[in-house]
């Protein structure tokens, strides 16, 4: 995608290097866990679409169990960006301790000029490409980026007629009827709302006002806003595409996506007229007055050019990688408690896991139970990362790294290769 995704993937492979070795572990196991297992690229042909689309999907360890990982459909995808989200879910998974290993997929498109027909060709596509590779007990996609269950469906539609059977778990993030979970839609932003205030439990001094500025107002972002507003939080700051709004007192932003959905405008189109909210860039929300920063748009946000002028006390990474490895230093030279992407964010992953083994069992749970469930294994892995932190004298990234690459390394070695 660009240079510094490529850094942020060898930061990544130096990081968990770095945890191996201080764990113990060979230089065997180590490089075992630090490259893909299997990279598909190719360029296909869709129909209703004049230039050919490149495809991707990367497979990073499946010692724990079969690859898990969205499919993104963005202009920026490419193999450098693939692969450090793949090795970003194999983290992932093991930190919060799920029986999958780590992939990620997508497609070189904007979706955004494309129709919905197009859309559902490359849709198709990727499925047809991918389908050696992917499997209920191989490898299971879920959405991404510019992708969702109507997406999704497609893929599964595709998939079971190039294969000539049924198998709903092949594929998480669908719709109810196609054998979907509920809280699905709501579960990245509920495990972080979990972590989050886990982590306020261990560290109180930093909760303020409990003012919070949210960049990003999509599906994740937004749920985001309404869980926390629920909860006595002050949502001071959001923002989509087009910009962000700011207002000290507070926003209402229930109200805000109900019309967001239903007028579909950008924020600043729906407050052009009211000069109590600030309208101001994406770029100038993250340096705002708040006590909680939620990054949760795409990666790479948080930079050495704004790390110091930030003013939050704890930043909850919902987005994949939205902090550069510089600005990591800074807001840790600043006390500023950084809760990484690969514990804030895997609520998603946690019931895409829940969804598949439903989809195993042909049994569907209530929402109450997959809150339940979700709730427990998220105070779980943030318990282990926050006394892992105490214990070693780390940040709570650096006690991350420690405890994911801990158990996916001794998967490995115990199967020999050590």
């Amino acid at each position: 995608m660009t240079h510094n995704t490529e850094t942020m993937f060898t930061h990544i492979q130096k990081a968990i290097q770095k945890a191996g070795e201080e764990l113990g572990y060979s230089e065997k196991t180590i490089t075992n866990i630090t490259h893909p297992y299997n990279i598909v690229e190719k360029s296909v042909q869709v129909d209703g679409i004049d230039n050919s689309v490149d495809v991707y999907r990367v497979q990073f360890n499946n010692a724990l169990g079969p690859y898990k990982g969205g499919i993104r459909f963005h202009p920026d995808v490419d193999l450098d960006e693939v692969k450090t989200l793949a090795i970003t879910m194999m983290l992932k998974c093991s930190l919060v301790d799920i029986p999958l290993g780590g992939a990620k997929g997508g497609a070189t498109i904007n979706p955004k000029e494309l129709n919905d027909k197009q859309i559902e060709a490359v849709a198709r596509a990727w499925a047809r490409t991918m389908h050696e590779v992917i499997g209920v007990d191989q490898d299971i996609p879920a959405p991404d980026v510019n992708t969702n269950g109507q997406i999704m469906s497609y893929m599964l539609d595709e998939y079971e007629s190039t294969v000539g059977h049924s198998e709903p778990g092949v594929i998480t993030g669908k719709p109810l009827e196609l054998g979907g979970s509920k809280g699905r839609d709501k579960a990245t932003s509920q495990g972080g709302v979990y972590v989050l205030e886990k982590v306020l439990e261990y560290f109180p001094e930093k909760v303020g006002t409990k003012k919070v500025v949210i960049q990003g107002f999509g599906n994740v972002g937004s749920f985001a806003a309404t869980l926390l507003a629920n909860k006595d939080f002050t949502i001071v700051g959001i923002s989509d595409s087009k910009g962000a709004i700011y207002s000290e007192k507070g926003l209402d932003v229930e109200m805000i996506a109900e019309k967001k959905r239903s007028e579909r405008v950008s924020l600043h189109e729906l407050f052009t007229s009211n000069d109590a909210i600030k309208k101001i860039s994406n770029e100038e929300l993250l340096i705002q007055p708040c006590d909680i920063l939620i990054p949760a748009a795409l990666e790479n946000q948080i930079t050495e050019s704004n790390a110091d002028a930030i003013h939050a006390s704890v930043i909850l990474e919902l987005a994949n990688n939205p902090t550069s490895v510089a600005a990591d230093i800074i807001l840790k030279e600043k006390d500023v408690v950084v809760i990484p992407d690969f514990l804030a964010n895997a609520g998603g992953v946690t019931v895409s896991y829940f969804e598949w083994v439903q989809n195993r069992q042909q049994y569907y749970w209530k929402l109450k139970d997959v809150d339940d469930k979700l709730f427990d294994i998220m105070v779980a892995a943030t318990e282990k990362t926050y006394k892992m932190s105490q214990k070693e004298g780390l940040t709570l990234r650096e006690a991350g790294f420690r405890v994911a690459v801990d158990r996916v390394a001794k998967a490995v070695a115990l199967r020999g290769i050590k």
